[in-house]
């Protein structure tokens, strides 16, 4: 029992969340409260449980909302991530294999643009994820201009965990050379030309994106 309005609503919202937990059993991955992050499915329970609470307050738009944000957050963290990874872990490095994760990426991307995703709960994909996260949130950004953070995607190409990450990364830094400022666009050519050589080779998807991107900072910069 509680006379605080505000921390009546904070437990009958965590009470909620525990409520979407006990019936999503072990379709959550899991759940960290109070912890630097939470993982995607763990973020749409939290979402289905404030969207309980809105409606009961009479709310309804916003509770709408709230559920097909958490609906999203379970679509791109179901089929889209575990197929990445499992395409990923079952077949060996091959045109095929490419061609088969482009094809799992396409459809984040897809999702981006049908469903409405919060940018901070997408960064924390990229910089906090597992690598199917770190990808799809790649992808989405690269179709949503409004999830979009330079300063992640210059990170994920000098960090990437793998080479088909890296070159979504440099491609979500090619799609934003328009909107880059002049101290972007100079740190952005120095973490390329970082990479080239030491983390990909001339015979590679990589070093010729890498040629577009250079060429195209040039451009902008008027070094050229």
């Amino acid at each position: 029992m509680t006379q605080n309005g505000t921390g009546t609503g904070v437990l009958l919202a965590f009470g909620g969340v525990l409520l979407v937990l006990a019936l999503l059993g072990n379709h959550i991955e899991s759940f960290e409260f109070g912890g630097a992050t939470l993982r995607l499915r763990a973020a749409a329970a939290e979402r289905f449980a404030l969207a309980e609470e809105a409606e009961r307050q009479g709310d309804t738009t916003t509770a709408g909302q709230l559920r097909a944000e958490a609906q999203a957050l379970l679509d791109a963290a179901g089929p889209i991530a575990a197929d990445y990874q499992s395409v990923r872990g079952s077949m060996r490095p091959s045109p095929e294999r490419t061609r088969a994760m482009e094809e799992v990426v396409s459809r984040a991307r897809r999702l981006s643009e049908e469903q409405p995703f919060e940018p901070a709960e997408v960064l924390r994909w990229l910089q906090e994820g597992s690598d199917e996260e770190r990808v799809t949130a790649l992808a989405m950004m690269q179709a949503s201009r409004e999830l979009r953070n330079f300063e992640a995607a210059l990170a994920a190409i000098e960090h990437s965990r793998s080479p088909f990450e890296q070159y979504h990364a440099m491609l979500l830094t090619a799609q934003m050379i328009d909107d880059l400022d002049a101290t972007q666009l100079r740190q952005l050519a120095e973490v390329i030309r970082s990479q080239r050589g030491a983390r990909f080779r001339r015979d590679t998807d990589r070093w010729q994106l890498s040629e577009d991107i250079l060429r195209r900072v040039d451009r902008r910069s008027g070094t050229r």
